[in-house]
């Protein structure tokens, strides 16, 4: 489905402009990859990925980002953002679990994010994620990391 192909272009880009904002130091220094897959857990629990276009609602996907160091000097404090797309939920899977969330792109918290309702503070529904951030403190010369967060089609 089409609807894909321009979602993992637009992540992409939103990550790709994060990475270079948070890296201006390093210039070129990052290659990234980006991969959705479809989430598979078998019948004793064990997880598998399988590459994913098309995938109908209730489907859990895995956006993963690896970035590489291509330069031979350590990069520190890289921060690098992936946005869940429109139509589908963060299923509170986060890897690594370190990443902050933000309702509007601009705000990061830990999670849970949590809200003032009635002067009591609650949970924010994970439907209302939109960003996923994570600093990568110490990327090695020549050494890949990566994040990932788990979706669920709407």
């Amino acid at each position: 489905m089409q609807y894909f192909n321009l979602l993992r272009t637009t992540i992409f880009v939103a990550v790709a402009f994060t990475v270079s904002l948070g890296a201006a130091h390093a210039d070129d220094a990052l290659k990234m990859n980006l991969s959705a897959n479809k989430v598979i857990k078998n019948a004793e629990g064990g997880i598998s990925y399988l590459p994913v276009s098309t995938a109908p609602a209730g489907t859990v996907i895995q956006y993963k980002a690896n970035y590489t160091n291509t330069i031979s000097k350590d990069i520190n404090n890289v921060m690098v953002t992936l946005p869940i797309p429109a139509n589908m939920t963060f299923t509170g899977d986060a890897l690594p679990a370190s990443a902050q969330a933000s309702i509007d792109g601009k705000n990061y918290a830990d999670m849970p994010l949590m809200r003032k309702v009635d002067g009591k503070l609650v949970k924010i529904p994970l439907s209302e994620y939109r960003t996923l951030r994570w600093n990568i403190k110490l990327l090695p010369a020549n050494k890949s990391a990566a994040v990932a967060l788990n979706t669920k089609v709407s």
